[in-house]
């Protein structure tokens, strides 16, 4: 003990003696995030220095980035695994470097010696009483840049929250020590808009209990834990949080208790935060921090059950292919860890890569769902590797898709001003029919609140959702089982075909008036569709037509009858004033269904056709 402390004294000096022990054309590492050390950044570009010709490298930082400006530029070349606001304009004028990896790999750069760095400037917290300085709230790629570089300067700050986990370097690592009280970088996430939070409740559907979660870099993913506060047992795997972790763990909704590693631990390498964040982790043993080339394995991630990885992109072409890290040919972001945790959530037990965005950009001029990608915009993610895109208009799911339901499913979550814009392009590849109807210019195509599970009688648990116009093959298939009987109930005819011009006509609903309501199955040959119930507006009337198409060994267990609960209720909220059906005589079961609604119908024979009518406010 007495060594250390000995040493540890020995290597306490002030920041311009620190910084002059770099030799011009050195490489140099600056600490990650809110960790910058703020005050060797500042020696580092003072007059009193001989430094020219350095190649500076990072992640991303926070604060001021001197160094890469135009004043400096022969003193400094930055080099950025990582584009943060602070850096962007340099490299992307050309004063600087952008090196596009995934993030685990980025410590193989320096143990390997493909980057060999000269010197790493840190932040830490003082040592410990075993001589251990803790990397604080920036762990990630900073630790092996200490431990492979020739020289190594930290400042100790005593206001860097002392973190548990693979954050410690020993005292000996360490050359040089500049003592520092300055208060630590802070982060706050932009104020939200109703945007982000329609794309963050949209994605927080997809968070089951027990899962182990994810949140990326940008506003979105952050704001996805604002709205997990319903969900119980959530793990926490992820490069990085904020502020708003805080909460979901006083309440108890982040346990860890379901993790499959790190069991109870919320496993981070490094966080963006206020005071209170950093106040909050400090010695706090729920809380460890691990290098990235830990916490980034993909096949780290992929040993959690239910992994769920939340992303974000730029834009999303018409297929699924996923650009985030440049606008055309300018760098914007980095390839970060996005890559490394969608293919571990996919290939973890139950897992779901997620990538969201919202469906505009440049107040509503740019649609981020595309025909193409921009010109020069690099994929990061393949179609191939692609899941869930999710915006504000609703989630996408393209695991498994071919190239006409992906463009579908796509267009349905774009905005509204474009969603035909892609459908043409499709058409003139050949993506989807010539004959595909457009999709509705208003409105959100998925009305997410009317998604619920209900159990029928004999314990089944269906899921009612409106249709989509990727349920084309399901309706197909449902059709096709019906017995001639339950044909001629709903469509008065015999019909042998189901094509998809003539299943479109139900797939393709216009929200903004009429409602399509199906009912859904998970078996073992996968979702199969069990009923269909719809109603369409007459604007003249006020009241919508109503019909219903159960499949025949799924008839009389109650799902005619939950069907209409949940059109009338929709209905009703929509100011729709009441429902009119047309009934074969003969078709009893439908009959009972609407005289025990509860309201009070009337009824009016016509050879043998019952026409139904009634009011909603007659019950």
């Amino acid at each position: 003990m007495i060594d250390w402390k000995e040493r540890y004294k020995s290597k306490i000096t002030n920041a311009g003696n620190a910084i002059s022990r770099i030799r011009p054309g050195a490489r140099i590492f600056i600490g990650t995030g809110c960790g910058q050390p703020q005050v060797l950044v500042s020696e580092l570009v003072s007059s009193n220095n001989d430094i020219i010709d350095a190649e500076i490298y990072h992640l991303l930082t926070q604060g001021e980035a001197p160094y890469i400006s135009e004043e400096y530029a022969k003193k400094f070349r930055t080099c950025s695994f990582f584009l943060a606001p602070n850096v962007r304009e340099g490299i992307v004028s050309g004063r600087g470097d952008y090196v596009p990896i995934f993030l685990s790999e980025i410590p193989s750069l320096f143990k390997l010696g493909r980057i060999p760095l000269d010197v790493a400037l840190i932040q830490t917290s003082p040592p410990d009483k075993n001589g251990n300085l803790s990397l604080g709230i920036s762990v990630d790629i900073v630790k092996a840049a200490a431990e492979n570089s020739l020289l190594v300067i930290a400042e100790v700050n005593e206001k860097m929250p002392r973190t548990y986990g693979d954050s410690f370097i020993p005292v000996d690592l360490v050359d040089a020590m500049v003592v520092s009280d300055r208060d630590i970088l802070e982060y706050r996430l932009p104020e939200s808009d109703a945007t982000i939070d329609a794309i963050a409740r949209n994605v927080a559907s997809l968070v089951e209990d027990g899962s182990t979660v994810e949140v990326g870099i940008g506003n979105i993913p952050q704001a996805v834990l604002r709205y997990l506060g319903e969900k119980n047992d959530i793990g926490i795997h992820t490069e990085m949080f904020n502020d708003a972790i805080i909460p979901l763990v006083e309440k108890g909704n982040i346990t860890g208790n379901r993790k499959t590693i790190n069991r109870g631990r919320v496993t981070a390498s490094f966080c963006l935060g206020t005071r209170q964040l950093y106040d909050y982790i400090n010695e706090n043993t729920i809380f460890e921090f691990r290098p990235s080339e830990y916490v980034n394995d993909p096949f780290v991630i992929a040993q959690h059950n239910k992994m769920v990885a939340i992303n974000v992109a730029i834009e999303v072409d018409m297929t699924g292919q996923v650009c985030s890290d440049s606008i055309g040919f300018n760098f914007y972001s980095g390839v970060g860890g996005q890559v490394d945790f969608n293919r571990g959530a996919v290939r973890s037990k139950d897992g779901k890569a997620i990538i969201a965005l919202p469906s505009t950009a440049k107040n509503g001029t740019v649609s981020r769902i595309v025909p193409r990608l921009t010109e020069g915009a690099g994929v990061v993610l393949t179609r191939a590797d692609v899941h869930y895109v999710v915006t504000e208009y609703g989630i996408a799911e393209l695991f498994g898709r071919n190239i006409r339901e992906r463009v579908l499913a796509l267009a349905q979550i774009a905005h509204p001003d474009f969603r035909n814009e892609i459908l043409k392009e499709a058409k003139m590849r050949n993506y989807i029919y010539a004959h595909q109807k457009e999709l509705p210019a208003t409105g959100a195509p998925l009305p997410g609140e009317f998604e619920v599970v209900k159990p029928l009688s004999d314990g089944t648990q269906l899921d009612f959702r409106p249709i989509r116009p990727t349920d084309d093959k399901l309706l197909r298939d449902m059709c096709y089982a019906l017995s001639e009987r339950s044909i001629a109930f709903r469509f008065f005819k015999p019909i042998k075909a189901f094509p998809h011009r003539f299943v479109q006509d139900f797939t393709n609903c216009d929200f903004s008036k009429d409602m399509v309501i199906v009912g859904l199955i998970q078996d073992m040959g996968g979702e199969q569709m069990v009923g269909l119930g719809s109603y369409h507006l007459n604007k003249t009337t006020n009241k919508a037509e109503v019909s219903f198409l159960v499949r025949d060994e799924w008839q009389a267990k109650g799902i005619g009858t939950d069907l209409l609960d949940m059109l009338t209720d929709i209905a009703k909220k929509r100011g729709v004033t009441g429902f009119d059906a047309e009934v074969l005589e003969q078709n009893q079961p439908m009959l009972a269904v609407f005289y025990n609604s509860g309201f009070k119908v009337s009824t009016k024979k016509m050879e043998d056709m019952y026409h139904i009518t009634y009011n909603f406010k007659d019950s």
